[in-house]
């Protein structure tokens, strides 16, 4: 068999999702983003720099940073999501957390926390790196110091073809291998902050792969840039 037109009618196999991303959507956070990848919506919502608490969870060098993510029991491809916190939305935290880190300098914020919770009204695969860059999104919008914004975005293996941007309907593809590689990077640098693999995959396709997230991920970047800018009036 062999993979040769996509199923939701993209042209090519570097093509995304239509993507549509927002700044400043939650009033009453310090800082928040939308971003949205086919069907998959995640919103960003940053609350921060504050104080810790309880007190011994401080670090008096630095502040730190905490990733919520939650699906709404309503957004899921098939069944209802069970709500309340398991192990994948705590694991899906943590990635998130570490793609974020490389870009923050939180020294100036001893003692303090900034908080990102990220909520998703509908999913269609690439969940992860949905949250990541609407968070990157909102950390901008929040005014806390940024070296780079991240983008995120799943690349991999459809039975014999490398794609970007897989949706559901490709992660469960029967009639062949599929491997989902989840990235996050910093576009300035290069630079991965995420790296994972789900299935398995040639080491040549494995760099086309990579080579194709670092193309596309310039095009994310882009949009990210235009939310922040539409948010704040400045013009192109």
């Amino acid at each position: 068999m062999t993979y040769d037109k996509r199923f939701d009618g993209r042209k090519s196999f570097d093509e995304l999702r239509p993507m549509e991303a927002k700044a400043g959507i939650i009033k009453s956070a310090d800082g928040s983003g939308f971003f949205k990848i086919g069907k998959t919506e995640a919103i960003a919502a940053v609350y921060g720099p504050r104080t810790l608490h309880p007190r011994f969870l401080q670090d008096s060098s630095t502040g730190i940073l905490r990733c919520h993510y939650n699906m709404m029991p309503f957004s899921g491809c098939g069944s209802r999501i069970r709500p309340g916190g398991n192990r994948r939305s705590k694991e899906i935290s943590m990635v998130m957390k570490n793609a974020l880190l490389p870009v923050l300098d939180l020294k100036a914020f001893p003692n303090s926390v900034v908080d990102v919770f990220v909520e998703y009204p509908q999913t269609d695969a690439g969940s992860r790196c949905a949250g990541i860059t609407a968070a990157s999104i909102a950390l901008a919008d929040a005014g806390i110091t940024m070296t780079d914004l991240v983008c995120s975005v799943a690349v991999g293996r459809v039975d014999d073809k490398v794609a970007a941007d897989l949706n559901y309907d490709e992660e469960a593809y029967e009639d062949g291998p599929v491997a989902d590689i989840p990235i996050a990077m910093l576009p300035n640098k290069k630079t991965f902050t995420l790296l994972q693999m789900d299935g398995e995959i040639p080491k040549d396709m494995f760099m086309d792969a990579l080579k194709m997230g670092l193309k596309v991920c310039d095009q994310i970047k882009e949009l990210q840039v235009k939310a922040l800018k539409d948010k704040y009036g400045e013009k192109k």
